[in-house]
């Protein structure tokens, strides 16, 4: 795993980006070259170099916008083909824009149609050899965990199945005495020998340590410091998960850690710098689905009359309501007993157009008003009713840190995990939460909204 501004992206998808960003901008050169093969007087590559880039640029956006980063699904070929169509179609119609506003990156005619099939094909070509590589397990490193207890228990199954997750290999499970075993006894890895001949003989890169208790006699902590010493890596599982998942398990966490830890940084230069980005991305949002939402006015207008809009209390930063604006995407009488109620995957509630407009995400777009307003962020936790929130910080660890940030249209949560709609979703939120909370940045932002464009096209919701 690489960290970009505390962010952990793994190291095949960014040796794939650097490799596809070299094949897209070769195809530009060849596709001009072969065009001007025959002409009297060559043809400057030399010169190609901004074009090359550009279209680089927008084509990878595209690509990851249809989710073709996103290694973890397994995309095989069948799959990648889906996705590679439409993002090409949008990649020419975006660089035709780019021609119209930027005349000095114009290719000229026929040029930009036979560098996109080139492309096709070097994507594709480019794809094969990567499923073919990736199978070898060439950059696969192994790790073992130290523990066979409760939290050694939530690495069984990534022990049993690394396929999901190329990268890493879990080895086994290294016992500690006065641990109950809660793990498989095939999967535990016999103390022969000291831990630090155990790591050179299985050529383990990795310690992983999952242990409750840390104090006493039987932690081996020379062990550890010897096997550091010698240039393994030693993780706490909670910094596993953050790092593997993208989350920050509840389960596995402790006060002294979010203490001492690194992230939470609310520094005024940072925030400065997300209310830029969120004025400015909001303002092009609004810009571009302006047509949209009226036409989505009109329908909720046309199908169950007035109200338009929906306005509900929510919570934001450091525990201030706000009104939330949203279209309205259920009945008048939807709590008509006058309690709230948990918003369901297939609510019998919702309307027609209401389904249309929640499943593409349109009913959040008037949130660009509360953005605006400085109520909310274009990136963050989704805002909650108070009713719920306080039901949560009683039932919930850690449920407050969420309303360190402000709340957002889209978030990290909303990528990755599927629409919530009961404590157990919120619990499982929260992780992602309290992850885009230690670490959010710019660089993340700019992901979660790439990441948003895929589930929104897709209609997919979470990992």
């Amino acid at each position: 795993m690489f960290r970009i501004s505390n962010h952990y992206i793994s190291r095949t998808v960014v040796l794939l980006i650097g490799a596809e960003v070299f094949a897209l901008m070769l195809v530009v050169y060849l596709g001009t070259g072969l065009r001007f093969f025959n002409y009297a007087e060559p043809f400057s590559l030399s010169s190609l170099f901004p074009e090359a880039a550009t279209f680089a640029f927008v084509m990878i956006l595209c690509m990851a916008a249809m989710g073709l980063y996103q290694l973890d699904s397994r995309l095989d070929m069948k799959d990648t083909l889906f996705r590679l169509m439409p993002s090409l179609l949008a990649g020419f119609g975006i660089m035709t824009l780019i021609f119209y506003l930027v005349p000095d990156l114009y290719l000229g005619r026929g040029i930009l149609g036979l560098v996109m099939l080139l492309a096709f094909s070097g994507i594709l070509l480019m794809r094969a050899a990567f499923l073919k590589w990736s199978s070898l397990r060439l950059l696969e490193s192994q790790a073992i965990v130290l523990g066979i207890g409760g939290r050694a228990r939530e690495f069984v199954d990534r022990a049993k199945d690394s396929s999901r997750h190329r990268g890493l290999k879990i080895l086994g499970f290294v016992p500690l005495p006065d641990e109950e075993l809660q793990v498989p006894a095939a999967s535990v890895l016999p103390r022969v020998d000291s831990l630090i001949s155990l790591v050179n003989r299985l050529k383990v890169r990795e310690i992983i340590i999952a242990i409750q208790e840390r104090r006493g006699g039987c932690f081996p902590i020379q062990d550890l410091l010897e096997c550091k010493l010698n240039g393994v890596k030693v993780t706490d599982s909670a910094a596993f998960f953050e790092r593997e998942q993208g989350k920050i398990r509840v389960n596995s966490l402790y006060p002294s850690w979010l203490i001492f830890g690194g992230g939470f940084d609310q520094s005024p230069l940072r925030t400065a710098i997300k209310r830029v980005f969120d004025v400015v991305a909001s303002s092009i949002l609004l810009i571009i689905t302006l047509p949209v939402m009226i036409v989505t006015a009109l329908c909720i207008l046309l199908e169950d009359g007035r109200p338009v809009f929906y306005r509900q209390e929510r919570v934001g930063k450091g525990g201030k309501t706000f009104m939330v604006v949203k279209f309205r995407s259920m009945r008048n009488d939807a709590e008509k007993g006058g309690k709230p109620q948990w918003a369901l995957t297939n609510d019998p509630r919702v309307t027609r157009v209401g389904r249309i407009i929640r499943k593409l995400r349109i009913d959040e777009l008037p949130q660009i008003f509360n953005v605006l307003n400085g109520d909310m962020s274009f990136v963050g936790p989704r805002p909650e009713r108070p009713y719920f929130v306080n039901q949560l910080i009683a039932e919930v660890p850690y449920y407050n840190v969420r309303h360190s940030v402000k709340p957002g249209i889209t978030g990290w949560a909303q990528v990755r995990y599927r629409y919530g709609a009961s404590v157990e979703d919120a619990i499982e939120k929260l992780q992602y939460d309290l992850y885009y909370v230690k670490n959010h940045s710019l660089f993340l932002d700019v992901i979660i909204l790439i990441e948003t464009i895929e589930v929104v096209l897709l209609g997919k919701g979470g990992r």
